[in-house]
């Protein structure tokens, strides 16, 4: 009977845990992973590159994952990137990168890298736009010398451009985000609790599991 009512205890904090855990990123647009070997464009210093990408409405973009070339050991370390309605369009904002995962060493000798920006975007959106990047900087500097940072082209289902040539095969990335849809769940008797209101709900529980533990230990 002991080992019942501490189960029953273990298995309600769990569902409460759940109830009240916040909701993963949803993938609002994935241009493909990383291929290395086709070619690599430069985001350092005057040089842009613009990829569109087209979300579900009412999305709020959160966070971005790329995949670059670069020297081996020379990570970026921040670049500033724009979402706008055409390409090289909106408003740059510089963002620190973290998370860079080798991933290999490429058929030119370049080192190729994934990383994220998980912080400081949130950005609503609907529907299409362009994601650009330019003056990307790594722990050696921000020049084009000192950077030598290429967006991986992986020829996805993006529109690509770079801000010297023109048009250009697509890069690897990632958009991820909420997209803000919510479902509320109705009962007879009213909608689903708040968080508050299941935490008030599970102290009773588990009082009501202290009380009935004491009894048999008597």
């Amino acid at each position: 009977m002991k080992t019942r009512i501490a189960s029953l205890t273990l298995l309600t904090v769990c569902c409460l845990l759940l109830a009240v855990a916040p909701a993963m990123a949803d993938t609002l647009y994935n241009n493909g992973g990383f291929n290395g070997n086709i070619d690599g464009w430069s985001i350092d210093y005057g040089f842009a590159v613009s990829d569109s990408f087209t979300v579900p409405d009412g999305s709020t973009i959160q966070d971005f994952h790329l995949a670059y070339w670069t020297a081996a050991g020379n990570q970026m370390t921040s670049v500033d990137m724009a979402f706008g309605s055409t390409s090289f369009g909106g408003t740059y904002n510089t963002y620190g990168v973290s998370g860079s995962t080798l991933l290999g060493t490429n058929n030119f000798g370049f080192a190729v890298y994934q990383s994220d920006i998980t912080s400081g975007i949130s950005t609503p959106w609907s529907g299409s736009g362009y994601v650009s990047l330019q003056n990307a900087c790594t722990a050696g500097g921000c020049s084009a010398g000192e950077a030598q940072i290429f967006w991986d082209e992986n020829n996805g289902g993006s529109t690509a451009y770079e801000n010297t040539l023109g048009s250009i095969g697509s890069e690897a990335f990632t958009l991820t985000g909420s997209t803000g849809t919510t479902t509320t769940t109705t009962t007879t008797t009213g909608t689903t609790p708040e968080p508050s209101s299941i935490m008030l709900f599970g102290s009773g529980i588990l009082g009501l599991a202290g009380v009935l533990r004491r009894k048999l230990t008597r």
